[in-house]
């Protein structure tokens, strides 16, 4: 794995979302302010932060690429010269179908590329694949670099599939994102953080698991350190948490641990 030497300060935006989407998208960039307020090169806001209904998110909250979220967190982007990673909701090959999209946005504005859920949300009593079409298994993982660190994209769910991480890791990613609007209910907080440990402690990588705050959903975004400590954690209410990844120490636990160089397996899309 490749020496990762210095310090990212990120800010991870846990918003309230609601079916308004000029409220959600001044929320966003709010959020982008308070970043770059707080000296973060990144900030990172949840699933579906453009638009959500905890009843399902569907064809009514697409907008594409060139819609009203993205074009302003692109011109925010610019002004502030902060990285953006955020959930959003675009148009499907169907009229009656949407796709849970993540976008990753360049201190320079520009997009530098859009994870597209995978694994949809069919589970808990809930059918995402109902209003929802997957992305591709085998679309080229979603990494963004900001400085000397790599930053690998998720999408909530996401986050119950091991291979999912896996995947990232092998483009090079240090640090794995994951933007969710994850659902309440007994005991999900606990699977949230659990899960957001595992992945870190398995891949030896640093987890960024922002959550969505308000109706319906769990909140408590955490970010863990690539040996499995959470570093930071916030409460079920909106916030912001910001914190410094330090590249050192990732490459220090992958050297005290190399547990992805002893592996015998490989993730293969199917």
């Amino acid at each position: 794995m490749a020496t990762a030497p210095a310090t990212v300060r990120v800010t991870l935006g846990q918003v309230v979302v609601g079916p308004d989407h000029g409220a959600a998208r001044a929320t966003a960039l709010s959020a982008v302010d308070a970043a770059q307020h707080a000296g973060a090169r990144l900030v990172v806001l949840p699933e579906y932060a453009s638009g959500f209904d905890p009843r399902g998110v569907g064809p009514e909250h697409a907008e594409p690429l060139d819609g009203p979220f993205v074009s302003a967190l692109r011109e925010r982007a610019r002004a502030t010269a902060t990285a953006v990673i955020a959930g959003t909701t675009l148009p499907g090959h169907r009229p009656d179908r949407a796709v849970n999209a993540v976008v990753a946005i360049g201190a320079d504005g520009a997009v530098a590329g859009v994870y597209r859920k995978v694994h949809l949300y069919d589970a808990f009593g809930h059918r995402e694949s109902e209003r929802l079409e997957p992305g591709a298994a085998d679309a080229p993982p979603l990494v963004l670099d900001v400085g000397p660190l790599r930053f690998g994209v998720m999408t909530c769910y996401d986050l119950r599939f091991p291979e999912s991480a896996r995947r990232l890791v092998d483009a090079g990613a240090h640090v794995l994102v994951v933007p969710a609007a994850w659902v309440a209910g007994p005991g999900k907080a606990a699977q949230w953080e659990a899960l957001a440990v595992a992945r870190a402690i398995e891949n030896t990588s640093a987890v960024l698991a922002v959550g969505q705050a308000g109706r319906g959903v769990t909140g408590t975004s955490l970010a863990v350190a690539a040996d499995g400590r959470v570093l930071e954690r916030l409460g079920a209410g909106p916030g912001t948490l910001t914190v410094d990844l330090d590249g050192a120490a990732i490459t220090a636990v992958r050297d005290r641990n190399p547990s992805l160089a002893n592996r015998r397996y490989a993730v293969v899309p199917r």
